[in-house]
This record gives C-alpha cells, sequence and structure tokens, in this order.
C-alpha cells in the first residue's frame, strides 16, 4: 500500500507526458499546415498579381479593349431592352436584331464613322419610319396584305426610302435598313417605331458614356506607364553619367512625385561605407564622425573621388529639371544590386546607358530587361540636356508602344514634336498600319504627327535621324534565341546614326 502513491505519481506524470507530446506533436503539424497554406496563398496571391497585370496589359491593345467590351455591353444591353420589352405589351422581338447589330458597330469602332449616337438614333429610328410609311402607302393602295405575308413591293419601297432619307440626312446607318424591313411583318408597326426609338435611345446613351468615361479615359487608369514610372532610378556606370541621369529626370519632372535615384555600384564593401558616411556627412545626417579618423587613406580617397562624381551628376539634375535626387550606394554583382534597389526604393522605372559586348547587348543591360521594372536603355551620340523632337517606332501596337508615346511625349514637352512611326512592305498593308497608329496615339493628349513609310526600318531611319533628337524602339524580348542569331534586334543593328537612341522595355509581371 505505501508504493501505491509513488505508483500513481509515475502514472500521473506519464499520462501528462504523454499528454504534453501529443499537444506539442499536433501544434507542430499545426504549424507546418498552416506555413504549407501560408506558402500557397502567397503563390496563389503571386499567380493572381500576374494573371491580372498580364490581362491588365492585354487590354492596352486597343483591338483587345474593344472586343472586350463589345461582348460585356451588347449582351447586357439586349437583356436590359428585353428586360423592358417584358413589361410593355406589345413590343415585338423583330426590334432585336438590327438593336443588338447596332450596338456592336457602335462599340467594336467607337472612333469609326458610325460611332455617332445621334446618327444610331436616327438612323436607326428612320428605317423604322420608312419601314412603316412603306407599309402604309401598300395599304392604301393595294389594301392589306393577307397576314403573315410581306409584299414584295413593300420591302423594295421600305428600303428605297430609307437609303434616300438616311443619305439626305447624312445620317447612314446600317442597322437602318434591317430596321425598316423587320417593321413590316411587326403586328403593330406604329408600336415598333416607338420602341425602335425608345431601344436606341438607351443603347445610345450608354455608349457616349462609355465612350467619355471609358474609351476616351483609358489611358489614365488602363496604361501602366502613364498610371506611375515617376521614380526613376539610374545606375552611375560608364563615362557618361550626365546624359541618362538627365533622361530619366526629364521622364521623373512630367509627374508631380517624379523623383531620381541615382544608384553607384563599387565593388570594394570598404569603399562603399566611406562613401555612404562622406554623403551623410554632406547631408548634415551623419553622427558617428570619429569613424573616418580610422580609414585607410587609399580607400578614403577612391570613396572622395565616387562622391564627387555622384555629387556632380546629382547637382547637375538638380539644377537642369528640378527634380528631388537620391544617391544610393552598393556592392555586389550589379546584375542583382540593380534590381534588388529598384525594389526598396520604391522606383518604377530603370534607366540605364546602353553598354555591348563582343557587339551585343552587354549582359548588365539584358539583366535590367529581365527585372519586374519598366526600363529604358540610352545610348547618347552627344550629350543632352533636351529631347524636343522624337521619333517613335512602333512594330506592333500594345503596351510597350503606348509607353513608348507616353516617354517621347514626356521628353519633348509643350514645345517638342512627337512623330509616331510604322514602317511597312508593301502598299496593301498601309491602311491597317495607318488604323494600328491612330489607336495608338489617340488616348494621348497633345500634337503627335504619325507616319507609315514603304521603306526598310533601318533605311528609314538611317535617312530621317538627323532631324530628330531621339528615335524610340521597343525591345524585342518576345522573340526567340534563334530569331535573333538570324536577325538581331533593331536597336543593335542601329549604329551610325546623328540622333541618339533608347530602348523601351516593359517590365515583368509578377
Amino acid at each position: 500500500m505505501a508504493d501505491r502513491p509513488g505508483l500513481l505519481g509515475r502514472l500521473r506524470r506519464a499520462v501528462v507526458a504523454r499528454t504534453r507530446g501529443v499537444r506539442e506533436s499536433l501544434s507542430r503539424r499545426r504549424g507546418r499546415v498552416r506555413g504549407f497554406l501560408a506558402v500557397w496563398v502567397r503563390r496563389l496571391r503571386r499567380i493572381e498579381r500576374r494573371e491580372v497585370g498580364e490581362f491588365r496589359r492585354w487590354l492596352e491593345h486597343t483591338d483587345n479593349l474593344l472586343h472586350v467590351s463589345a461582348l460585356v455591353f451588347v449582351p447586357a444591353l439586349v437583356a436590359a431592352v428585353t428586360a423592358l420589352s417584358n413589361v410593355f405589351p406589345g413590343f415585338s422581338f423583330l426590334l432585336f436584331p438590327p438593336l443588338a447589330a447596332g450596338t456592336f458597330t457602335l462599340f467594336s469602332d467607337p472612333e469609326g464613322r458610325f460611332a455617332d449616337p445621334v446618327r444610331f438614333v436616327v438612323g436607326v429610328t428612320g428605317g423604322a419610319v420608312c419601314g412603316w410609311v412603306a407599309l402604309r402607302a401598300e395599304s392604301a393602295l393595294l389594301g392589306v396584305p393577307e397576314s403573315g405575308l410581306v409584299a414584295p413591293g413593300s420591302a423594295a419601297v421600305s428600303i428605297l426610302l430609307v437609303g434616300i432619307t438616311t443619305w439626305a440626312l447624312d445620317v447612314e446607318e446600317p442597322a437602318a435598313f434591317s430596321a425598316a424591313l423587320l417593321v413590316l411583318p411587326a403586328e403593330t408597326p406604329g408600336r415598333y417605331v416607338l420602341f425602335t426609338f425608345l431601344a436606341s435611345t438607351v443603347v445610345a446613351a450608354v455608349f457616349a458614356a462609355w465612350r467619355e468615361t471609358v474609351y476616351e479615359e483609358r489611358a489614365a487608369f488602363l496604361y501602366g506607364t502613364m498610371r506611375a514610372d515617376d521614380h526613376v532610378l539610374v545606375p552611375l556606370r560608364g563615362p557618361d553619367r550626365t546624359t541618362p541621369a538627365l533622361f530619366g529626370a526629364r521622364l521623373a519632372e512630367a509627374h508631380e512625385a517624379g523623383k531620381v535615384v541615382l544608384l553607384d555600384i563599387v565593388d570594394d564593401e570598404r569603399v562603399a561605407a566611406t562613401e555612404r558616411t562622406l554623403l551623410d556627412r554632406a547631408r548634415g545626417t551623419y553622427e558617428e564622425v570619429e569613424r573616418l579618423d580610422d580609414v585607410n587613406p587609399d580607400v578614403r580617397t577612391e570613396a572622395e573621388a565616387c562622391v564627387e562624381r555622384v555629387e556632380t551628376t546629382a547637382e547637375r539634375v538638380r539644377t537642369e529639371a528640378g527634380v528631388p535626387v537620391e544617391v544610393v550606394v552598393a556592392t555586389g554583382n550589379p546584375e542583382r544590386v540593380v534590381g534588388d534597389v529598384a525594389d526598396a526604393a520604391n522606383c518604377d522605372l530603370i534607366v540605364t546607358p546602353y553598354e555591348t559586348e563582343y557587339g551585343f547587348t552587354s549582359s548588365f543591360v539584358r539583366a535590367v530587361f529581365r527585372t519586374s521594372t519598366d526600363a529604358v536603355t540610352v545610348r547618347s551620340v552627344t550629350p543632352r540636356e533636351e529631347w524636343r523632337r522624337v521619333l517613335v517606332l512602333v512594330a506592333r501596337p500594345g503596351d510597350t508602344a503606348h509607353a513608348m508615346v507616353d516617354f517621347a511625349t514626356r521628353l519633348a514637352g509643350g514645345a517638342g514634336t512627337v512623330s509616331v512611326c510604322s514602317c511597312i512592305d508593301t502598299e496593301a498593308e498601309r491602311r491597317r498600319a495607318e488604323d494600328k497608329l491612330s489607336k495608338v496615339v489617340d488616348a494621348v493628349d497633345g500634337p503627335i504627327e504619325t507616319r507609315v513609310a514603304r521603306a526598310n526600318v533601318l533605311e528609314f531611319v538611317d535617312r530621317n535621324a538627323d532631324s530628330y533628337d531621339l528615335v524610340l524602339l521597343g525591345a524585342s524580348r518576345d522573340r526567340s534565341a534563334a530569331s535573333r542569331l538570324v536577325s538581331p534586334p533593331t536597336f543593335e543593328r542601329i549604329e551610325d546614326v546623328d540622333c541618339d537612341v533608347a530602348v523601351v522595355d516593359r517590365g515583368r509581371v509578377g
């Protein structure tokens, strides 16, 4: 009996230990599950951001935006009119074919010949009126036709009348002809005309609101560079550090929140630390002055030379462009550092000097183009402070084309000129190229010239480069390695031109 308390104590301790072990095991499992779920949540969010970003850039292509708008608004408006028709007795379903066709015409080509709300309402309603007049004339001359039949004469007269009427009133509308025919078999032609007017007015009002608030303003909320790209990171590389910095400053000054971040990448950590100290002391933010007393003289001399170069560039940017300038000193592999600094400094654009290796674009420039940040690489012929005459070469519509036009208008300013050009091989491509350029530039304010040249792009640039300060090109990142080997990118083949050349690359999404 004396051993029972000890036995109970051991059992109690064993149970407690076992329970604690089970709890710890469950806690570890819950922790692993939570960690697993957190990882997948982050991945899903990253995928979601990437997909949303890719979709937004896809919508920057004007044709894609118009197709999406037509697919959304045409069914929605037809459904709305159908719902209204159910409220009013005698509303004919024959109204919907011309209404749907006319609605699609409006939303698929909002800048086209037929994209006029007044023309749409008057044209469709006028077509219905012409059909009603033809029907009344037939009744007066020949009597009421047999139920379910449409007299050929009525059909011919209605089409003739709608052609004459829309031509005379300058309201030619394709849907007017179908409205003129479909009123003939309607049970109540008078109501058909009235409902045609009401339904077309609703469609026209929605279209006018969409075009004014969405389509015409798409650049403000859809085009990425126009909403951002005001914090510009400029890596200080090469002999000419001022020109790329001023180029970035000209882009940044177009936005009220614009600023320039100068990045000085140093090989030696000691030199970098000393350079940071000297920069802090120059700005009055350094408190540990005694640290400079222990710096190696050679290291300090090299750091002072770096500070002088950086401060000279920064002061030039502040004086010429009037934008705030920050300086970041970093060490490490430049190809990795530039992306990390861009993220840390909250920069949305990188402007770097153009570099080559063995006749091709350098690995550093390619690394900049692989980052998630928009980038521009600049090859300058002579040091410049301003770029007022800009030529933009557009190969295909989309986000890069909009970015180039946006940057060109920022650089040219109110007193400059911007020419947007596309080169074609045959005359049959001209109309399509003109339409492409029109959709690229119509969302941007300011005078912009569009040109379609039937010429090789290299020959065109060579002939016209002396008329411009800058030629803007898009990076051909979507080309395969084999394609690049057979035909190098255009900017690698443009060498002896009498103006600066800049290549624009949209950052990778996600």
